[in-house]
């Protein structure tokens, strides 16, 4: 459904999104109160969440793979403040003031403004009191079928990103209307409570009002728009990082048996620009190239800095390296083709990621190359995770190795707990590599595994990575020992808040999150 990113209306509404296009269209010839008067401006509006999606991705990789053990800042010596900041992150030491701390916030929240006017015009409303959501009168003429699947494409997005915030900031905004500047300024953060409420309440009104279509009955003109199965999904992911397994499991099992989704014969299909949205994909972040102001940039900043048009066409920034654990892990690996490519020879070789390469040469910063938010192999895996240590749960993991040409786990072979669970991981990792899962597949492995926790694997990626990384950073370089208190400080597992937020509030005092 490329199509849902060609409409641009909604970007001349000051909605924040679009950026490169909003002067194509005159501001003064729509505003949000005057727009939406019939489907297919609400669509058109829907579009325009859809489009402002792409923004926080561009920064997400930040927050989550560089602060994982997937990636690392690739130039440990330079001293540019581009780099320095990703270091910080890298080594749990941001400061309140990050830029791509707030950008990510800003963008994230610029796009759930947009999806509040939508879900408004469609009369929407959300009860922070019962954690509910009710659909009002509308004078819209529009048909229910028509509202209700739109606005649950619509709450589904909003879903997607405040669940991304409260893993990535805790308590946040909680913002689930349209509101002024002013109002703004007596909104306090929410709890992480409150917060799990509405993207539940979001999320089970979306799953039970969108279609549910299975994957060969949808319109190839609607492939990429939110439905049923991906809202179910991403529930399930939700009732998981809470420890809700029971509930997790009856999700992931409906998945499994009805929605029609299904491994793709081999990885590298999975993520082929000819072959997008395929039957793996139950959601993504959609990209078009072809100079529409709408391709992916993310290809140009992961691939090898100094690589010319060898890698990619203008060249790429160095960014979000793979790390030498993840390359030796994934060796013999079939996945790890697609994954992981190296570029230059000897000592100068470099590792990038791979995933995101288009095949053929592409125009500067205009990749075609979709980015996967929710896939069928997650499904299972999640299952194998909420199920827990059963014979079962490795038949699960085994689908997922058998797909990737290494061989499957043999009765007995994982006869303990502690083995399950990091085959579990392991597998997680290799088959979501630069996907922006790792960081918080470790966050919630605190809560739902007994063997696997964030901070000890990111201390085995320090000592892992230290005399070949850590160590070369300009002065003073970290001690390992340093690094290991970074990340062990209490609060440090989650990322400030943007010191932006607090400072500008005149009204209230915003609380920083600990450890910052």
């Amino acid at each position: 459904m490329k199509h849902i990113q060609y409409i641009f209306l909604i970007c001349s509404i000051g909605l924040f999104s679009c950026k490169k296009i909003i002067d194509v269209y005159p501001e003064s010839n729509l505003s949000a109160g005057t727009y939406y008067s019939n489907l297919d401006e609400v669509k058109s509006g829907l579009t325009g969440c859809y489009n402002g999606l792409t923004k926080p991705i561009y920064y997400e990789w930040q927050m989550t793979e560089l602060r994982s053990d997937n990636s690392k800042q690739g130039s440990p010596g330079s001293t540019a403040s581009g780099n320095r900041d990703l270091s910080d992150l890298d080594m749990f030491t941001p400061s309140t003031s990050h830029s791509g701390i707030y950008s990510y916030w800003f963008t994230s929240y610029a796009n759930i403004r947009n999806v509040n006017i939508v879900l408004q015009k469609l009369g929407v409303g959300y009860d922070p009191a019962t954690g509910s959501n009710s659909f009002g009168a509308i004078s819209i003429p529009i048909s229910e079928t028509d509202r209700k699947q739109l606005a649950g494409e619509a709450m589904f997005i909003r879903a997607y990103h405040y669940f991304n915030l409260v893993r990535l900031y805790g308590g946040v905004f909680l913002v689930h209307k349209p509101i002024s500047p002013d109002e703004s300024k007596t909104m306090n953060r929410s709890s992480v409570d409150d917060i799990y409420k509405l993207i539940i309440a979001d999320l089970q009104t979306a799953s039970a009002s969108m279609n549910g279509l299975k994957y060969n009955q949808i319109a190839a003109g609607d492939l990429g728009r939110a439905t049923g199965w991906a809202a179910k999904a991403l529930l399930a992911k939700v009732y998981l990082t809470l420890n809700r397994k029971a509930d997790a499991v009856t999700l992931l099992q409906d998945v499994r048996t009805n929605s029609g989704y299904a491994l793709q014969a081999s990885y590298a299909n999975v993520f082929s620009t000819t072959t997008e949205m395929n039957s793996e994909i139950l959601f993504a972040i959609r990209f078009k190239a072809g100079g529409l102001g709408l391709g992916s940039l993310l290809p140009n900043l992961f691939a090898p800095l100094g690589s010319g048009s060898a890698v990619i066409a203008g060249d790429g920034d160095g960014l979000n390296y793979p790390t030498n654990d993840l390359d030796t892990l994934t060796n013999g690996d079939g996945r790890k083709a697609t994954l992981i490519g190296v570029y230059g020879t000897g000592s100068a070789a470099k590792l990038y990621v791979k995933k995101y390469i288009p095949p053929q040469p592409s125009v500067n910063d205009d990749a075609e190359n979709d980015w996967p938010v929710l896939r069928y192999a997650d499904v299972l895996l999640m299952l194998a995770e909420a199920q827990g240590f059963s014979q079962s749960s490795i038949d699960l993991i085994n689908l997922v190795r058998a797909r990737a040409g290494v061989p499957i786990y043999a009765a007995g072979v994982l006869s303990t707990l502690a083995q399950f669970e990091l085959a579990l991981s392991n597998e997680r990792r290799i088959e979501f590599a630069f996907e922006n899962q790792r960081w918080f597949d470790l966050l919630r492995f605190n809560t739902t595994m007994t063997t696997v926790n964030a901070v000890q694997t990111m201390k085995d990626h320090y000592a892992d990575e230290y005399y070949n990384h850590y160590r070369l950073y300009v002065a003073p370089a970290p001690t390992l020992q340093e690094l290991y208190n970074n990340v062990s400080t209490p609060g440090r597992l989650l990322l400030p808040i943007p010191q932006r937020e607090i400072d500008t509030n005149t009204q209230l005092d915003i609380p920083q999150n600990q450890g910052y």
